[in-house]
Order: C-alpha cells, then structure tokens, then sequence
C-alpha cells in the first residue's frame, strides 16, 4: 500500500488536505479515495511511479469531497475502471460517475469480498455512511479507512470474532476510541485524525505517521 494523497507529504511530493492509498495486489490495483485535488492525486502518483492507467477498480470511503474531488480529474486519464460506492450514495452522483466510466458503478450495502484477501466493511454508520476495507495478510487483518466516521468500534465489528487483528492505515477523524487499539500491531494514522499526538503517547512504540509516499507492505 501506498498512501499518494494525505494532509502531509514527504520530499518531493505535494500535500492536501484529503485521503488516498493506492493497493497493489495480486490480482488487482485498488485507487482507495481521490484526495480532494485531482491534479495533486496524478502528479503524486506519477512520482512515486504509479499508473494510473493500471489501476483497476477505485474505491470510495463515503461521499465528502476530501475523497472523492479527485475522481473526475483521475477518470479523464483511466474511465476503464470499475468504481465501488456506499449504496447510499444518491442516485445523482452515481449516474454521473457512471456516465464517465466504461466499467461498472458497484454498490455496496454489507461486508464483501473485492478480491484476494481484500473485503470492503459495507457501509457502516447512520447519519453518514461509510465504507473502509479490511486487508487479510499473513500477519493478521489490517483496516483501511478514509475517517472512521462510523467510529473505530463499529468498523471493527466487521471483523471476524476470531480474526488476528494486525493494523489500522487511514484516518481516525476525533475518535478517543483508544482503547479499540490495544488490539493492533501497529497505527499508522494521517488525515483527519484530531488525537494524533494522544495516540503516539498512549502507543509510542506502535504509532507510524502517515503522509502522501508512506508504504506498507503485507505479506501474502
């Protein structure tokens, strides 16, 4: 996994406030959000040696801007793509986004399975519905959110009970939900996360800083 839009940026690449990690896997390359620039997306990506044309499917967390701006930029450069939304997104959106694609609008209502060892959550939360993926790895499951705008408990119910939990990438917006995160090997959080120096001091030696040009690699 590659983080190509956050808040923050290494050397080099550029910053915005918004949400993006690129997933190569096997099987398929995933755009999970668009950041809210999408001209900020494709230059960070083009220097860290990403393709767009290779991506396969985009996946969107929920609908704020932060992580869906960058859609309409990044599809005039690749609309063969399949593009994977919560169900509640509204029909409006939905069609115009399938008007600039030759692939598929999928929507999603509950836990499923996108490809090998990648699962979306469903869209979780009442008031704002939202989607983040669950990665299956020889380590355990780490979750990949935009916001955690659900809150960090219920993401994780979408875990199974007997599931080795291993990490958390993404956003945590304001949850205070600390100790959901006993259960993880390692935090990286970015973005929105408003508790993000309580986190490094309740969890030190666990906590990593996310910023566009972060990588994590799971092993298959």
């Amino acid at each position: 996994m590659t983080v190509v839009y956050d808040n923050e940026a290494s050397s080099g690449l550029r910053d915005g406030w918004g949400f993006a990690c690129y997933i190569e896997s096997e099987d398929m390359n995933i755009l999970f959000d668009t950041g809210w620039d999408g001209e900020i997306l494709l230059g960070n990506m083009f220097s860290l040696d990403i393709n767009p044309n290779e991506v396969d499917t985009i996946i969107i967390s929920h609908h704020h801007w932060d992580h869906i701006g960058g859609l309409p930029t990044f599809l005039s450069k690749n609309p063969d793509v399949d593009v994977i939304v919560p169900h509640s997104f509204s029909c409006a959106l939905k069609k115009e986004i399938q008007a600039r694609i030759s692939g598929k609008v999928i929507e999603i209502r509950s836990k499923r399975k996108i490809t090998t060892n990648i699962y979306t959550t469903g869209e979780l939360g009442v008031d704002l519905k939202e989607q983040s993926l669950i990665l299956k790895s020889k380590q355990g499951s780490t979750i990949l959110s935009g916001c955690s705008h659900p809150t960090l408990k219920i993401t994780m119910t979408s875990l199974d009970d007997n599931e080795n939990i291993f990490g958390f990438i993404g956003g945590l917006h304001d949850s205070e939900e600390f100790d959901c995160m006993d259960k993880f090997t390692f935090i990286a959080a970015g973005h929105c996360t408003k508790h993000k120096d309580v986190i490094k001091n309740i969890y030190p030696g666990i906590f990593e800083n996310i910023f566009a040009g972060y990588v994590k690699i799971l092993k298959q």
